[in-house]
């Protein structure tokens, strides 16, 4: 399932300052590439390039504002799902997706977030949510 998950959302992408014996050593990695790999570096730009990329911190670790992991968000939120019904392996996975896209405060799911709020509210303010679920309108055959 974390396949499916684009890399953005794991990664802190913050650049950082490196040490004089980093920046020797950077030098020393770029002056040996071969020309085609020194023109990809020359396309995002030399002193934006970090060959010492920091890793990716394990998903465990990462907590959101009620201390909870991603893991934890979603095993608590499929079963409160799950007590409503059966659902899709597509639900699980979105939902996953999203609590990893919220817990890292990835633009992107922040702003389904805020739209899923949005419509919720306008659901209720117009009457047509039921328990925060759209109601079904009768069709007119």
């Amino acid at each position: 399932m974390l396949e499916l998950i684009p890399a953005s959302v794991f990664r802190d992408g913050t650049p950082r300052k490196l040490t004089g014996e980093q920046e020797e050593l950077k030098r020393q990695i770029y002056e040996k590439m071969r020309p085609r790999r020194r023109k990809f570096i020359d396309r995002i730009g030399y002193d934006n390039w970090d060959p010492f990329q920091k890793p990716n911190d394990p998903l465990d670790i990462r907590l959101d504002v009620t201390k909870r992991t991603t893991q934890q968000l979603v095993r608590e939120f499929l079963q409160h799902a799950a007590q409503k019904g059966q659902y899709s392996n597509d639900y699980g996975r979105g939902a996953l997706e999203c609590a990893l896209g919220v817990v890292n405060k990835d633009e992107k799911y922040l702003g389904i977030f805020d739209f899923c709020q949005w419509y919720a509210e306008l659901l209720r303010k117009e009457g047509h949510a039921v328990g925060g679920a759209p109601r079904e309108t009768p069709s007119a055959d």
